[in-house]
């Protein structure tokens, strides 16, 4: 859709939806949608694709049910999944949810664009239907709030891009999506098709120590086409709490294992002595670390949201007290904190993003 025809939308429907400049929030009654998301990548549990770990180990499904009704009834009701997370095992484990609990009052978002199916390509329109009616069986449900383009390839020179997004907007005039979302790790791929696509939604990768949502320009776009924005592995994938002593090994099937920087000494001692140093500045806050790591996204983005992965009743308890952004002046310190590197500190660059 043209930038036009986006403005011709006019501000009543940004209120409407709750998206863009208001953030991600007032939706269908459904209440304020809070700057914290609930992320269900790690609810899929270990898992590997060919020799690559994708997945989360220290999955416990009674405990990631009892996560997300604990979430319900704090008012977090922004769920985000896809239907690749543990193979779609992520989007069962929120279905089995909606015979106790209102599904009208959560704020659903599912992906699509990794699973290539017999059409050869996840893209293709009809293996985005196939995935889609998928994904509502796995849901439970007739309708998705948010789908997203899970990843920014869409074959060579685009060639699945104008066909893709139709068939996104036939599922939207069909009723059974509200809003189109594009995602993906890079932000620099996400900017190269956001004039395309023109989503209500953005979502990608940002933490504390990386930044390239906005030197890449994409914040910049966020704010002029007024649409919602969310930041997923706003922790780092937990390294950033700072609670490692030395190198990490985890489970097969965790994604973790391909990550250099959770092997990386010297950084692990810098982040625990940000942890103290934080934990010293905030200490007034319940959750004086988390707080920080969360708030310090949204000072610029106060309409963002951060998904965490709340994996068990405890992160929920921690979650709900965040969602608040940062001063402008504590926000400054936190990234100063973070970002002086020592330097023997290796490379920051995530292999998730190729």
């Amino acid at each position: 859709m043209a930038n036009s025809a986006r403005q011709r939308r006019g501000r009543d429907d940004f209120e409407a939806r709750g998206m863009g400049e208001r953030g991600i929030g007032e939706v269908r009654g459904i209440g304020e949608v809070r700057g914290i998301g609930v992320g269900t990548w790690g609810y899929g549990g270990p898992r590997t694709i060919g020799d690559r770990p994708v997945g989360w180990s220290g999955h416990d499904s009674e405990q990631a049910r009892q996560a997300l009704l604990a979430a319900y009834a704090a008012g977090l009701t922004h769920w985000d999944t896809a239907d690749v997370y543990g193979g779609g095992l992520a989007e069962q484990q929120i279905g089995t949810l909606f015979s106790e609990i209102d599904r009208q009052k959560v704020f659903l978002a599912t992906k699509v664009g990794w699973v290539p199916g017999e059409h050869g390509h996840p893209y293709h329109p009809k293996q985005i239907r196939h995935q889609f009616h998928r994904s509502l069986e796995n849901l439970g449900t007739e309708h998705i709030d948010l789908y997203y383009f899970h990843r920014c390839e869409f074959g060579p020179d685009d060639v699945y891009l104008d066909d893709a997004l139709d068939t996104f907007k036939h599922l939207r005039e069909e009723g059974k999506i509200r809003y189109i979302g594009l995602s993906d790790w890079s932000a620099a791929k996400i900017l190269r098709v956001a004039d395309r696509v023109s989503p209500d939604v953005i979502q990608t990768y940002r933490n504390v120590l990386d930044d390239r949502y906005t030197t890449s320009g994409l914040a910049g776009w966020v704010r002029q086409h007024g649409v919602g924005v969310v930041f997923f592995s706003p922790l780092y994938h937990g390294l950033l709490l700072g609670r490692h002593e030395s190198s990490v090994p985890f489970a097969e099937g965790d994604h973790r294992n391909t990550i250099p920087a959770f092997g990386d000494a010297p950084l692990l001692a810098h982040l625990r002595r940000c942890r103290q140093a934080v934990e010293e500045r905030f200490k007034d806050h319940p959750q004086p670390l988390l707080h920080a790591l969360i708030g310090v996204l949204l000072e610029d983005s106060p309409a963002g949201s951060a998904l965490l992965g709340l994996r068990r009743p405890a992160h929920v308890e921690a979650a709900a007290s965040l969602g608040a952004a940062l001063a402008p002046a504590d926000a400054r310190w936190v990234r100063e904190l973070y970002r002086a590197l020592p330097p023997e500190v290796g490379s920051l660059d995530n292999p998730w993003r190729s």
